[in-house]
């Protein structure tokens, strides 16, 4: 039967131990750091260290740990020089000795004090850059700046924005051939013009600057760009008095380079209004709004495009990583780019030319789009997607956080899978009406991201084969909100969660081999290096970079608190470290007795808790996530006095914005909005927890189960097909197990929603195979045990 290749294939072939795809230079250089974000510019994710592998991870224990202070903490940490650096909060960098932990300098980018708006504070830096002796940060509100690795004293400092236009800067920068990249973001407020800048990075000289959408002011590297863009937004993009009406495409998040052809891949964002209507009347594709861009990395010029969304209006990104990988695609090594954007589709692109190499997948529900033509490289659109004109609103698949978001992904030449933190997470959107509710002024759209429709709020780890476009596993992941990845050469993957907990998989089949109780989520993306020949891992815990404040609600059962202690944890083999013990006091609303309802009132509130972004750092309908305190638990919201002061800046320097222009009744509204919520906020943490308990327990009936299944058992060496045959007579389960190696008779029971069952096959000892099945959403789920070989996830659709 097919389990049994989970016994015989893993003699046959593991010894072999040949990767699945071609490991190249730039993915294995300076295997003992971690310089930056994604390791080397390949952006991979990958590590060539295997000292930790599948067979000793049981073993890893703590090394060493950092106690932080609140603030934001979804950052990916560095490692060069015997140093490891990080970033937290706004722009806030520590070095520490790599092998024991010890403080070595800090440095404060001085964000709070300087910045002018509530955008340049919100949220914090995702990540830094290293090279040759200097560490290289973009504060969010707009510095590049080189420290001294040694001393944390500054090099150099510039500033990057060109005007006063709504911006800010979280992404980590990347220092490429002599030059530090930067972007910024921004685009979901304004129709600021994106660019993408190129710094000196021994003089903080500016070098080039390439603009990712059309304008007036045309640099030696837009020459050709322009061309290209222009024609694609027919209308222009601007108002009759000269103002800009149509902009976006910030480059915030992703760049990758291969020095070999002397490309910059950028990853460009959204257009600004949403509503391609309001920002361009006449129609067009809006180059390069949601587009992966090639440029000359001396010069900033224009080589090629591939864009994902055309005319993009649902808040569509290409901003998620870029893996340069070399793949066998029919039979030909090719050097490709690949990504899965926002919009749930899975591109592998030839890097030199752009090409579309073969028909991308989906890797979640994707409602908005068919398919991709292969002979064009546009997106197949659904009848009706969209909203222009329309009247009411309608579903689409993935939602504005996309099927995959900012969370790094990570590849693995060894097995020749990309890991992919998915969210599957739908959204009601339409077009914007005069009092429809619009999270943002002037985007033209209505939007209800967090809507509770059937089969969302999940999230998983997917393992993903880029050439066959297809699923080869995957493990559904508490809540809705994935962590960033990181995959090794010790056939390893590791992800963070949300529930609290360090998780290391297999990276050939998902099965869970160690995992660390965090306390706090991790969402950040860990690493490994290697010190003295002995290899760590090293990652931030704390919650945040929930998507602008959405995806909260499914993490609503999960202790997602902000006061929850944020720490950076490093683990090896030989760890010694222990945490100090946590005792977590749950939250409880503060005493109300003068609140009274009024419906009307709250209706108010709310509309200014939206109106003003409050959601962006406190969570939809103030259920927090974990980057700000819950209000609804905040004593602040029963003291008028207090909250105005706060409202209006008392805590800048903790780093909470100050909102002046909120009127004294608007505040008032909004603190009635909170006290509300705080009444609520008991009840709605019951149903939560209730219906985590109800998801937790199989509902399925012994019918569901009678049938045949096309199982895929997940074994070391990769999936493993076969067909369950299953009769059910009461709570009595008989079947059979067929396979090419041959069948296997299988007996067991119904019982809670699960069968159990098992029988004898000889291959060519006798062993034990059994099976442990649910069924959930019309899927069969659960994992397969092989005797003495192991135990593997199981999926099965009729």
């Amino acid at each position: 039967m097919a389990a049994a290749l989970a016994t015989i294939a893993p003699l046959a072939l593991t010894a072999c131990n040949r990767p699945a795809q071609p490991i190249t230079d730039l993915m294995t250089a300076d295997p003992d750091e971690w310089p930056s974000w994604g390791r080397t510019g390949s952006e991979t994710h990958y590590s060539p260290l295997d000292e930790i592998d599948t067979d000793n991870v049981a073993d890893l224990k703590l090394a060493w740990h950092y106690d932080l202070e609140p603030g934001y903490t979804a950052s990916t940490p560095l490692m060069a020089e015997g140093k490891v650096f990080i970033t937290t909060g706004h722009s806030h960098i520590r070095a520490f000795d790599a092998e024991t932990g010890k403080l070595l300098w800090e440095y404060d980018g001085g964000t709070r004090e300087r910045a002018k708006s509530a955008l340049q504070m919100s949220w914090g830096s995702k990540g830094i850059a290293y090279n040759k002796g200097h560490v290289f940060l973009v504060t969010t509100d707009g510095y590049v700046v080189s420290l001294d690795a040694e001393t944390g004293k500054e090099a150099w400092k510039v500033y990057d924005y060109p005007d006063d236009s709504p911006r800010n800067s979280n992404g980590a920068p990347r220092v490429f051939d002599g030059k530090v990249i930067v972007g910024f973001g921004g685009a979901d407020i304004s129709p600021a013009r994106g660019f993408v800048t190129a710094y000196d990075e021994n003089t903080g000289k500016k070098v080039w600057r390439f603009y990712t959408t059309p304008g007036d002011a045309v640099t030696p590297a837009n020459k050709k760009a322009e061309e290209v863009m222009r024609k694609t937004w027919p209308s222009g993009w601007k108002n009759e008095d000269g103002t800009r009406r149509g902009g976006g495409g910030t480059a915030w998040n992703a760049f990758s380079y291969d020095p070999d052809l002397n490309m910059l891949y950028i990853g460009v964002g959204n257009g600004f209004p949403y509503n391609r209507d309001k920002r361009s009347p006449g129609g067009g594709d809006n180059l390069f709004l949601a587009s992966v861009v090639a440029v000359d990395a001396d010069t900033g010029q224009y080589k090629w495009h591939y864009q994902v969304c055309p005319g993009e209006q649902w808040d569509c990104t290409a901003t998620t990583d870029m893996t340069l990988a070399t793949l066998k695609i029919d039979g030909k090594e090719r050097k490709v780019l690949m990504q899965a954007p926002k919009n749930g589709f899975f591109y592998v692109l030839d890097r030199k030319t752009g090409e579309l190499l073969n028909q991308p997948g989906k890797i979640a529900k994707v409602t908005w789009a068919d398919h991709i033509d292969m002979k064009t490289g546009r997106p197949v659109e659904n009848p009706g997607i969209r909203y222009n004109g329309k009247p009411g609103m309608f579903e689409m698949w993935p939602g504005p956080t996309g099927a995959h978001s900012w969370m790094p992904q990570a590849y693995s030449p060894n097995t020749g899978l990309v890991y992919i933190p998915v969210l599957e997470n739908g959204a009601l959107i339409g077009e914007g009406q005069e009092g429809g509710g619009e999270i943002t002024r002037g985007m033209g759209v209505t939007l209800i991201p967090e809507v509770d429709l059937p089969g969302g709020h999940r999230s998983f780890l997917k393992a993903w084969d880029p050439v066959k476009q297809a699923e080869v596993w995957k493990v559904e992941l508490p809540g809705s909100w994935p962590g960033g990845v990181m995959t090794s050469a010790g056939g390893l993957v590791f992800e963070g969660q949300i529930d609290g907990k360090f998780v290391a998989r297999d990276a050939k089949n998902g099965k869970e081999l160690w995992s660390f109780k965090t306390v706090s989520p991790v969402v950040g993306a860990p690493i490994t290096y290697r010190m003295n020949g002995k290899q760590y891992v090293t990652v931030i815990t704390g919650a945040g970079g929930q998507g602008a404040g959405m995806q909260t609600i499914a993490d609503a059962p999960y202790r997602t608190d902000y006061r929850l202690p944020r720490r950076v944890l490093t683990f090896t083999l030989d760890g010694k470290d222990t945490l100090p013990p946590f005792t977590y006091t749950e939250p409880t609303p503060p005493d109300d007795p003068t609140y009274k309802p009024d419906p009307k009132r709250s209706q108010a509130g709310f509309m200014v808790y939206a109106g003003n972004a409050c959601l962006v750092c406190h969570g939809w309908n103030a259920v927090g996530g974990g980057a700000a305190p819950d209000l609804r638990y905040s004593p602040v919201i029963t003291d008028a006095d207090a909250f105005k002061a706060i409202v209006h800046g008392a805590l800048k320097p903790n780093g909470m914005p100050p909102f002046p222009q909120i009127s004294d009744k608007d505040l008032e509204d909004l603190r009635f909005y909170l006290r509300t919520r705080a009444q609520q906020a008991p009840a709605e943490k019951k149903a939560a927890m209730d219906k985590l308990k109800a998801a937790k327990a199989s509902n399925a009936k012994p019918q569901d189960f009678a049938g045949k299944w096309n199982i895929v058992i997940q074994s070391p060496v990769g999936p493993q097909k076969a067909v369950l045959d299953l009769k059910v007579d009461g709570n009595v389960v008989t079947g059979t197990a067929k396979a090419d190696q041959g069948d296997v008779d299988l007996t067991g029971a119904f019982k809670d929603g699960r069968i159990k069952i098992e029988g004898k096959a000889s291959m060519p000892m006798p062993i034990t195979i059994a099976y442990d099945l649910t069924v959930k959403d019309g899927e069969l789920q659960g994992e397969n045990s092989n005797g003495p070989f192991g135990t593997f996830p199981v999926t099965g659709t009729r």
